[in-house]
């Protein structure tokens, strides 16, 4: 099973205070056991929002919003991707992160399986065809 562990956003990551050294020592640390174990797919943080933009659909149009945001809780300041058996390992897992404040959200990700009937099998073909060329051309 695949999760998304999303670190939310808070005062100093919006202001766009970098972690110390220590805590960037720390986090490495702890991802190098993620890698080793198996667990971690991917895993980046972000830049505050400010240098960000969201993007709001609507009968078909789109408007662009330019940051920063002033709602800091519903923000992310980075996230992982993680393959584990389930959601109890996720939560055993970020239990072991050098964090000292803060939430992090654990969310699971859809599998082509979740969508029962209304993935064709021609959806699911080019779906894996997809991931195939984004892991071939990662991996270079």
């Amino acid at each position: 099973m695949r999760f998304m562990i999303i670190v939310k956003a808070n005062a100093d990551s919006e202001a766009g205070k970098l972690p110390s050294a220590e805590e960037l020592t720390e986090m490495t640390k702890f991802n190098e056991k993620l890698m080793k174990a198996g667990v971690m797919l991917a895993g980046e943080g972000l830049l505050d929002s400010s240098k960000g933009a969201r993007v709001h659909f609507s009968g078909g149009k789109t408007k662009v919003i330019d940051g920063p945001f002033t709602e800091t809780k519903e923000l992310i300041a980075g996230f992982w991707l993680w393959n584990v058996k389930s959601k109890a390992e996720a939560i055993d897992w970020i239990k072991r992160a050098p964090f000292k404040d803060g939430d992090i959200e654990i969310r699971q990700v859809f599998e082509d399986a979740d969508f029962g009937s209304n993935i064709t099998p021609e959806t699911k073909a080019l779906d894996e065809r997809i991931r195939a060329e984004i892991a071939k051309k990662n991996a270079r």
